[in-house]
């Protein structure tokens, strides 16, 4: 029997696009100072936008916290399984 692992909430709070702070993030998968990108339940969340710095990653609630100029919250939906030729022919 496989244990689940728990759906953690997801929220966003975006001040004055300069601070960020993201709940239910369960795997930060990059960051430089142009685009922060991190798995959440909800799909992978592209963070966008110019001097851009990890202030908070707190592994309890996946609690992530990024201060920069912020220019674009992108998500994008998780890649069906397969190989590409599979997923190209549909």
């Amino acid at each position: 029997m496989t244990e689940q692992k728990p759906i953690l909430p997801h929220k966003l709070t975006l001040n004055e696009r300069k601070t960020l702070t993201v709940s239910g993030v369960t795997e930060v998968v990059s960051f430089d100072e142009t685009a922060v990108i991190a798995h959440t339940d909800m799909g992978t969340l592209v963070v966008q936008g110019k001097d851009l710095q990890l202030k908070t990653l707190l592994p309890e609630g996946g609690q992530v916290g990024v201060e920069g100029k912020i220019s674009a919250l992108i998500y994008e939906e998780p890649r069906a399984a397969g190989s590409w030729w599979q997923r190209l022919m549909g």
